[in-house]
């Protein structure tokens, strides 16, 4: 079998997680990952013994790396002059950047959700709209909240049909480790609609969502509570029923020990995922209400790996790997080990 090769650019929060992720896929192979700086997960990449090799990117100084001693295994034009297709996880804005040196290489791409829409051809989702993105160059990520929003909401619209949502964020702050936001005591509104709401009508243009998001001083998780209006009445055991079957939902209860996000983020850990990572979204069962007509439920987000099963969905519909959007997304959850605990 000839596996697609694949590089990750941006070793940083989510750029692990996508190595991590490619690795387990056994039709894909890591060929290397890319950064700028001995920052601290490059570091603890040289500490845990290189697994992968590390290229460097345009503007890195390379006796940075060499005073610490890790080894580098060539500069940029080395790691794209190997692979089929990139995973940039830089920060917003490089990603923008680096489209023009993949382009000149003749190399795919797909970049996560801070970048500009307008850097891709598709802006993707692998359940909701897998089909857009076959063969396509360069595709984008929604955002962690609008990744696991979508898995809800597209759940329930192939079912039942869904008409409209409106959805409230608790955002968490920043991502555990992070300090640019500073110390808080206090909560942050935006302006309505949230982003959010709008991303989900550009991947699904047939629901009307609107959001409101709230920033909370925490870091582990977000919080969205969902009201959606079926096209005919979606009662709680329909709606449980559906999230039963979808491989990245976790169904959970509070009396079970889920009182809030951090719940999730330690079960994760005792569960031994690294980092404490989930892929699934959770939904408390005890959330899911009827209010006349609408079904009301809360979702659990793990912003830090939450998009890498469809970042991945997006490498095989790039590659033509797989045409079909259920198998494709059979093969990304088979390999990831999502679904194993029912």
């Amino acid at each position: 079998m000839k596996k697609v090769k694949v590089a990750v650019v941006g070793y940083g929060v989510i750029g692990q997680r996508l190595a991590d992720g490619v690795i387990l896929q056994e039709d894909m192979e890591l060929v290397g990952v890319a950064d700028i700086k001995p920052t601290l997960s490059v570091r603890a990449l040289k500490e845990r013994g290189m697994p992968h090799d590390l290229y460097l990117v345009p503007g890195a100084d390379k006796s940075e790396f060499d005073a610490l001693d890790i080894p580098v295994a060539g500069d940029f034009d080395d790691l794209l002059d190997k692979v089929d297709i990139v995973l940039d996880s830089t920060p917003a804005g490089v990603g923008a950047k680096n489209k023009e040196i993949y382009k000149s290489k003749g190399v795919k791409a797909v970049f996560q959700g801070g970048e500009d829409n307008t850097v891709a051809d598709v802006f993707f989702h692998g359940y909701a709209n897998y089909e857009k993105g076959l063969n396509k160059d360069y595709l984008k990520l929604t955002s962690c909240n609008t990744t696991g929003l979508i898995r809800a909401v597209d759940c329930l619209d192939r079912l039942y049909g869904i008409e409209k949502v409106a959805i409230t964020i608790v955002r968490r702050v920043a991502d555990p480790g992070d300090y640019h936001r500073g110390l808080t005591n206090a909560l942050q509104m935006e302006k309505a609609p949230s982003h959010q709401a709008v991303d989900l009508m550009t991947i699904m243009p047939h629901v009307n969502a609107t959001g409101i998001l709230v920033h909370t001083p925490v870091t582990h998780g977000h919080i969205i509570s969902v009201v959606a209006t079926g096209k005919k009445k979606i009662s709680k055991e329909m709606a449980l029923d559906a999230f039963k079957q979808h491989d990245r939902i976790r169904v959970v209860r509070i009396d079970d020990g889920f009182l809030g996000n951090a719940s999730f983020f330690r079960y994760a850990r005792d569960l031994g995922n690294p980092r404490g990572d989930m892929y699934e979204i959770g939904i408390w069962e005890d959330s899911v209400v009827e209010s006349g007509d609408d079904i009301m439920f809360a979702i659990n987000i793990p912003q830090e790996a939450v998009t890498i099963p469809e970042t991945i969905d997006a490498v095989r519909a790039a590659m033509n790997m797989q045409s079909d959007r259920l198998e494709a997304i059979a093969k990304t959850n088979g390999y990831l080990g999502l679904g194993k605990w029912k």
